[in-house]
């Protein structure tokens, strides 16, 4: 800190300049006012009685400053900013060749691999399309389940979800497109399509027009912070609904961030591991710090962490037969010995093929992670998890929580992005085994005799 004598000098100059003021020296422009206060301040000797950090033209001050602003940009995030991770097909679930790039790698995978004899592509159920908080004022165009959409939000609040190509032209409502009112136009002619049913209300150039102009709507709901869409190959309408979590409505769990991963594989795969508790052992047990490298991650550097589960799962009964259940017991274990803070019991709720609701039961926290599984091509999925906790747990400690489970599925993502789907598979008679069998038993319910199949082109010469 400055000495008291350094402290006594910078009173007395400010005394000093304030003295010299005069009539002038108040019509002086303020610049020039700074620059003779200055030059008063350096010719009093202050600056020589100033640590070297703290003076102004030393570059150590703004090497200083520099490294204490980015410490509190970075120190700002982690405290309050909520986590937002994003991976690509790309990023993980590949093995790295330093003769390849990731991209070529994933491409090359994605070429060889045997996919198997897989089941239809878009299962039937409701299916989240994004989040409430991605949509703004202008339309948003998204490709999921082979479909081509337009999400919009009416002015009275209400979301809407049409088919995005207009039936004049061909241009996509979903990109230039402007919302009117309840109605989108088209970025092209100026077409209006009315939301809740998608039909044409207005032409620009034309007094009448026709009945058969309209695209198609589809049927939406927002909830959960999430506007999904209902999608049946026969055009059933829904058949369930989907709960709402009161703690998200009224406030008490807070949005804590989210992670978005690409995976390249069935749709199928991917809820399937909600009842396979035997890989829990062998892909989860590894302490999180050992990464996401299947073959790494068994270091003995990092033994003396392990996670441990217990699993279990079931299907409802009627009216709930769409509905799987999965509960998990969590305990980290640090050279033996249990860490209370970090128990916790998972409750999972598979509500059709797409949604998973995930509530946590900890000692010291609760909250739930709400899972979204959409395909946006046949072997493409997206799956986003988005975290809720209790107003008072610190954004800090929630990304603990969702790195830790970005790392545990981002080790699923090399299984999946490198196995084929086995239809048959060989099983012993275990419960383990057991209940996949029943998992592909209860989930045969969202396929139905139109469900869209992947077709492949067929290599040979026959004409």
């Amino acid at each position: 800190m400055p000495s008291i004598r350094a402290r006594f000098i910078v009173l007395t100059v400010t005394v000093s300049v304030a003295a010299a003021a005069n009539d002038t020296l108040f019509k002086i422009p303020l610049f020039e006012v700074g620059e003779i206060y200055m030059k008063r301040v350096v010719n009093s000797g202050l600056m020589d009685e100033m640590p070297n950090y703290m003076n102004l033209y030393s570059p150590t001050f703004y090497i200083i400053l520099t490294v204490l602003s980015v410490a509190g940009y970075i120190l700002y995030g982690l405290i309050f900013r909520p986590i937002d991770r994003v991976r690509f097909l790309s990023d993980v679930g590949y093995r790295p060749d330093g003769r390849f790039s990731k991209k070529e790698i994933a491409n090359s995978v994605m070429k060889r691999r045997v996919v198997g004899n897989i089941p239809p592509v878009y299962p039937n159920g409701w299916f989240g399309v994004m989040e409430s908080w991605k949509l703004k004022n202008e339309p948003v165009y998204v490709s999921v389940l082979g479909e081509q959409l337009v999400v919009f939000r009416g002015d009275k609040g209400e979301v809407h979800v049409l088919d995005a190509y207009c039936p004049h032209m061909g241009a996509n409502l979903g990109v230039g497109g402007r919302v009117v009112g309840d109605c989108i136009e088209c970025p092209f002619h100026g077409w209006k399509f009315r939301g809740h049913d998608g039909k044409c209300v207005q032409v620009p150039y034309s007094e009448k027009v026709p009945d058969f102009a309209k695209v198609k709507s589809w049927t939406s709901v927002e909830i959960n912070g999430w506007v999904h869409i209902w999608y049946h190959a026969e055009g059933i309408e829904p058949t369930w609904k989907l709960p709402e979590l009161e703690e998200i409505s009224n406030g008490r769990w807070q949005y804590k961030g989210r992670t978005e991963h690409y995976i390249n594989a069935h749709i199928e795969e991917i809820p399937e591991n909600g009842a396979d508790v035997a890989h829990l052992k062998q892909v989860h047990e590894p302490f999180m710090a050992a990464g996401t490298d299947l073959t790494t991650m068994w270091s003995k550097y990092f033994s003396w962490g392990q996670h441990k589960w217990k699993a279990s799962w079931h299907q409802m009964s009627s009216p709930d037969e769409h509905v799987g259940c999965m509960t998990v017991f969590h305990d980290l274990k640090f050279f033996g010995i249990s860490l209370p803070l970090v128990k916790v019991k998972v409750n999972a709720m598979q509500i059709g093929p797409g949604v998973v609701y995930l509530t946590i039961d900890g000692s010291i926290f609760k909250g739930a992670w709400l899972h979204y599984l959409t395909p946006v091509e046949p072997l493409v999925q997206k799956l986003v998890h988005n975290l809720y906790m209790h107003w008072t747990v610190p954004n800090i400690v929630a990304k603990f929580f969702m790195l830790t489970e970005a790392i545990q599925i981002e080790r699923d993502i090399m299984i999946w992005n490198n196995k084929k789907f086995e239809a048959k598979p060989v099983f012993t008679r275990t419960m383990e085994d057991s209940l996949i069998a029943r998992h592909r038993r209860w989930y045969q319910q969202f396929y139905s005799e139109h469900s869209p199949r992947l077709k492949f082109q067929k290599d040979t010469l026959d004409w």
